[in-house]
């Protein structure tokens, strides 16, 4: 917002932030924040990995914004910029891994409209979606979780759109394996 209450862009607001707008870069991040933290949890292993890839990446959004050529939304910029960091950090552990000291792994604050047999499907779906590799992962995750096209999706991770349709394939077919028995009624959480 400028100070005559209009409403200024996503791209303005980039522009403003490059162009030394203090408050510029803020407005930003309210507006996206949870949507990002979003898919930093659910391109990570960890909320622990997703909070250290979230702050590199808004770091790196902060820092190279005067690079931005508006040639996708900036909302997909950041997301892009989201997933490739936790893409990295899942890379950097797998040749150092890291054990987290924090037992505390809950959302906050907590939603009590949770039921626990969603809470337990939760847990049954995620240990699936995370034991997919994280290359099909992140693209399983924009397309059918995110809601991004193919071609968005393979602008964003920087691969062509058949690599996307490839691992959305693949990945379908791993979750799909890996919930089968959840078609049984006396497995139903």
């Amino acid at each position: 917002m400028d100070g005559g209450g209009v409403v200024s862009t996503d791209v303005d607001l980039l522009a403003a932030h490059a162009a030394g707008d203090t408050r510029a870069f803020a407005e930003l991040m309210r507006r996206h924040y949870d949507h990002l933290w979003q898919t930093a949890v659910r391109t990570s292993y960890t909320r622990e990995d997703a909070a250290d890839s979230l702050q590199e990446a808004l770091l790196s959004a902060h820092r190279t914004a005067a690079g931005f050529r508006a040639d996708a939304a900036v909302r997909s910029w950041l997301h892009t910029i989201v997933v490739n960091a936790c893409l990295d950090r899942i890379r950097r552990n797998k040749v150092r891994p890291t054990v987290s000291f924090s037992g505390d792994e809950t959302d906050d604050p907590r939603d009590e409209r949770d039921y626990i047999a969603d809470f337990e499907m939760s847990l049954v779906v995620d240990k699936a979606l995370f034991s997919l590799p994280p290359e099909q992962r992140a693209a399983l995750v924009a397309v059918d979780v995110e809601g991004y096209t193919v071609s968005e999706t393979a602008a964003m991770l920087g691969v062509p759109e058949g690599t996307i349709k490839s691992r959305c394939a693949r990945a379908r077919v791993k979750l799909a394996d890996r919930l089968e028995f959840l078609r049984d009624p006396r497995n139903r959480i």
